[in-house]
């Protein structure tokens, strides 16, 4: 095994405990609001009125809401987009819970997140198998002629729209496995799977995010940094789970497994 491999998968995999564990990481989400669900535009765990016109969000507050836009009080309202930067970079905050705009397929919502939550309180890290290097294949992407979209049952329940760019391609234990991959803007892979561990050893599916692959289309794929899903921190994410051929028949005993327990 190389040491300098296992030594920076063990870097990752504190700064991935960290990152979880931050003030605003996955476990501080208390909760994903759709205003569709709330057409008075007040949701009771939210300060503030929240309405959607003409493809925004206008958000109105009075001084008894302690809501902060851009850093400032906000008396009265003001039209909002949807956040799509870092969560401690939303426009909407009271009292430090950060208020996110959300919008997927033309429907919005409000996701708050607060540091005191209870997740976040009884966070004791990730379950994670040792770094094998057994586990870092060779693979090669091979791109669809155009993007694919197919509809996919998300962790809260309803269908959504997942785009495909293509499939990931490599060997495990002899034989030659698939992944249907979606290119990220910076033009790594991203790919939602399942496996024989899934719901067993390991949460029911996990993310893998390859890098961006060489003009010739190889690509190193790593199973040791097999990730999480945000919901598998907090149930209020609308992760989507793997599509159709994305769930491996054989084990995948790497990479983050569930939370740790206790």
């Amino acid at each position: 095994m190389s040491t300098d491999a296992s030594q920076d998968w063990q870097h990752w995999h504190e700064q991935r405990d960290a990152a979880v564990a931050s003030s605003y990481g996955p476990l501080s989400l208390t909760g994903t609001y759709w205003l569709s669900d709330f057409p008075e535009g007040r949701i009771p765990a939210v300060p503030g009125e929240w309405r959607v016109e003409d493809d925004e969000v206008v958000l109105t507050a009075g001084a008894e809401d302690a809501v902060t836009v851009d850093g400032k009080p906000l008396i009265g309202s003001v039209r909002l987009g949807a956040d799509a930067g870092p969560i401690h970079e939303s426009r909407a905050e009271s009292a430090g819970r950060r208020l996110v705009v959300l919008s997927r397929e033309g429907e919005w919502a409000v996701r708050d997140f607060d540091p005191a939550s209870e997740a976040r309180r009884a966070f004791r890290g990730i379950e994670a198998t040792p770094y094998d290097e057994a586990w870092v294949r060779p693979g090669v992407f091979r791109p669809y002629t155009e993007d694919r979209h197919v509809r996919v049952e998300n962790a809260d329940g309803k269908e959504r729209g997942l785009g495909l760019a293509g499939e990931l391609v490599f060997d495990l234990h002899g034989a030659e496995h698939s992944l249907q991959v979606a290119v990220e803007d910076d033009g790594t892979l991203w790919a939602v799977f399942a496996d024989a561990t899934s719901g067993r050893d390991s949460y029911r599916f996990r993310f893998l995010r390859p890098p961006a692959p060489a003009e010739d289309g190889t690509v190193t794929v790593d199973f040791n940094r097999a990730l999480l899903p945000p919901c598998a921190f907090a149930p209020h994410f609308i992760c989507p789970f793997p599509p159709p051929g994305n769930t491996l028949e054989v084990p995948v005993a790497a990479g983050e497994r569930r939370l740790v327990e206790g």
